[in-house]
C-alpha cells in the first residue's frame, strides 16, 4: 500500500437557501488540481424537515460518497457492515465515526451538510517524518475565529516579514 497523508473529515452545515454547489466546490476543484489535497469522498446530506432522518442529498460522480455513507451509518453496503465492526479505542487521536454520525444528527431540520473527506498530500512526508521521529499526534484543529483575532497583529508581521524577507 502506497503511504497516505493525513486524511480529515471537513463537515460544514448549510441553511436551507444555501448555495453550496458554487464557489466552494470550484476552490476544492483548485486545489486538487494544484496538487494540495486529493478528495476522497463527497457526500451532502440533508435532515429532512418533516422525519428529523438523515437522507442523501447527492453524491459527486459515482464514485463519490460511498465511504461517508458508509461512517454515517445510512448505507447497507459492505463497508457499513466492517465499518460497525470497528472498535475504536478511548482516548484515540482524531474524529471517531461516533462523533461524525453526532455532527449529522445535529443539524437543524431541512438544513444540509456536506461531508467532505480530504488526503492532506502536502503532509505525506511530514507525516512519516513524524512517525518516523516516534511523534504521536495528541491535538490538531483550526483555531477559534477568537483565538485569531488576539494573535493577529503577531501573525499580520510574520507575513509581512515574509512578504519582504
Amino acid at each position: 500500500m502506497s503511504e497516505i497523508g493525513p486524511v480529515q473529515m471537513l463537515t460544514v452545515a448549510f441553511g436551507p437557501q444555501a448555495d453550496y454547489e458554487g464557489r466552494v466546490v470550484d476552490e476544492l476543484v483548485r486545489l486538487q488540481e494544484q496538487g494540495t489535497i486529493r478528495i476522497l469522498d463527497l457526500l451532502f446530506v440533508l435532515k429532512d424537515a418533516d422525519s428529523d432522518e438523515i437522507v442523501t442529498v447527492e453524491q459527486k460522480g459515482e464514485a463519490l460518497g460511498s465511504i461517508v455513507a458508509g461512517l454515517l451509518g445510512i448505507s447497507g453496503s459492505e463497508l457499513g457492515e466492517r465499518l460497525s465492526a470497528v472498535q475504536e479505542s478511548p482516548g484515540s487521536f482524531g474524529l471517531s465515526r461516533a462523533e461524525i454520525k453526532d455532527a449529522a444528527e445535529s443539524l437543524e431540520p431541512g438544513h444540509a451538510a456536506g461531508f467532505l473527506m480530504i488526503e492532506h498530500v502536502w503532509a505525506r512526508e511530514l507525516k512519516s517524518a513524524i512517525r518516523d521521529a516516534g511523534g504521536t499526534p495528541v491535538a490538531q484543529d483550526f483555531l477559534t475565529p477568537e483565538l485569531v483575532r488576539a494573535v493577529e497583529p503577531e501573525l499580520a508581521a510574520l507575513a509581512d516579514a515574509g512578504a519582504t524577507g
